[in-house]
């Protein structure tokens, strides 16, 4: 724990640190306080999984300054762990791209639970850091490539290996060219794959693994990994005609181009960027201003007053879909609100009616208090949610919180889209507005939440 909190306080990476709940300086020894604290109240051992977790974070090059950078990683922190445990934030500078190093204790601060790990966390905590990253308007990796393994790529792999073909593709190519040469056996199989260039390596259990002349590590054959048709079993099937050669699966195209603002480079310049970064705002720039001119070229837009009315169009499409989620949403909770109550209701409605019967007695009223109490809130929830109103059938209800979840689910989807379009929109007009000198970069954006 020491090691890796010193890495991330170092000085010679740290940009700006923060915390919540603890001094980063004495963050060891108040993590463990907490942890034996936790240990003598509930009598669970401490020691026992992750002491700490660690998330990484990173942004683009010129996109924000680190203190920014830092306070979008505490808001994650924050939201990620609710308040409920002690974290702090450390940004680096040390690389070419600012990123956060954050640190927060698997123990709660009220000593009541610890963290685990749940199925599916890594993909939680990218959607909840790209939506702080939507809210605060900066650029996110909208189609992750995963290896092979499920593994996400960091942000270099991202822009660079998207110009080549990955070395999956590759070897899939290599090998349906090696089974068209029609080899004899598989033996013939692998003698072709090393012929045209592949390391063929045998590992145990008969495992075949290809090594990509510059790649680090070997590819194993298996349809896990390369896909349908892929697996020692299927080129064996081919290789014995029971099956066709395999076909390659169509690359996916690449997603388009995110629409950024432009950078304000003199502004930069002033507040202490240097030369370096001089020349790449001025690319970055450019690369801006032809992805927006790709946009009005894509749209048909050959005026301006066709751009600012597909803007405004796009802003009040996204604002009409939020306001109908956001109605939806109160639909489905005082639904699902009204069942609670009428199941309550009926659960505690006898132990009322033997109230009644026994008069009102003190007695009765003191074993039974809480069914009681119980009852009194439903039926006060249900007069209140019903307005006067008659009481739906429970079947009638269930089918309701059915539509009203799947309405809310189909406009989640169309008002992340519509999100999108109307970013890109927006980004798409500033950039113009500047081009054509009527607004500075960067400034008169519309903030949507």
């Amino acid at each position: 724990m020491e090691d890796r909190f010193a890495y991330g306080l170092n000085p010679e990476k740290l940009g700006a640190v923060s915390a919540y709940l603890c001094d980063p300086a004495t963050a060891p020894a108040e993590f463990l306080l907490l942890k034996s604290q936790y240990q003598a109240e509930t009598n669970r051992a401490a020691d026992h999984g992750a002491l700490f977790y660690q998330i990484r974070q990173a942004f683009p090059p010129g996109e924000l300054s680190p203190e920014e950078a830092n306070k979008v990683g505490y808001e994650t922190a924050l939201r990620w762990t609710k308040g409920k445990y002690q974290f702090f934030v450390c940004t680096h500078t040390d690389k070419g791209h600012l990123h956060n190093h954050i640190y927060f204790n698997s123990t709660a601060f009220d000593r009541s639970r610890k963290f685990r790990n749940f199925i599916g966390s890594s993909f939680a905590l990218r959607r909840l850091s790209d939506r702080v990253c939507i809210e605060h308007d900066l650029s996110y990796i909208q189609n992750p490539k995963p290896h092979s393994k499920g593994r996400f790529l960091h942000y270099g792999q991202w822009l660079g290996e998207g110009r080549q073909p990955s070395y999956q593709a590759r070897l899939r190519a290599a090998i349906v060219a090696a089974l068209e040469q029609r080899p004899a056996d598989f033996d013939g199989f692998l003698r072709l794959m090393e012929e045209s260039g592949y390391k063929v390596k045998h590992g145990r259990g008969g495992v075949v693994s290809f090594l990509v002349p510059g790649q680090e590590r070997a590819t194993r054959l298996r349809a896990s990994t390369l896909g349908d048709g892929f697996g020692p079993e299927d080129i064996r099937a081919v290789i014995a005609g029971e099956r066709p050669v395999p076909e390659l699966p169509a690359e996916a195209p690449t997603p388009a181009r995110r629409v950024d603002l432009i950078i304000d480079i003199q502004e930069r310049l002033r507040s202490g960027k240097g030369p370096g970064f001089e020349k790449w705002a001025k690319i970055y720039n450019l690369k801006q201003m032809a992805a927006a001119l790709q946009f009005l070229q894509e749209h048909g837009l050959t005026d301006y007053a066709a751009l600012e009315a597909q803007t405004t169009a796009a802003v009040e499409h996204f604002h009409a879909l939020a306001e109908k989620l956001q109605t939806t949403e109160a639909a489905l909770s005082k639904t699902s609100e009204l069942m609670g109550a009428v199941v309550d209701y009926a659960k505690t409605r006898p132990v009322f009616d033997g109230y009644k019967a026994a008069r009102y007695s003190k007695k009765y009223l003191a074993e039974h208090g809480d069914e009681l109490a119980t009852y009194r809130a439903a039926r006060t929830a249900m007069n209140t949610l019903l307005d006067g109103g008659k009481l739906p059938p429970m079947a009638k209800l269930k089918e309701e919180r059915r539509k009203l979840a799947v309405e809310k689910k189909a406009l989640y989807t169309a008002y992340h889209a519509a999100q999108r379009d109307m970013r890109e929109a927006l980004a798409v007009k500033t950039n113009i507005d500047h081009l054509l000198g009527i607004t500075a970069p960067g400034r008169d954006k519309e903030q949507a939440r």
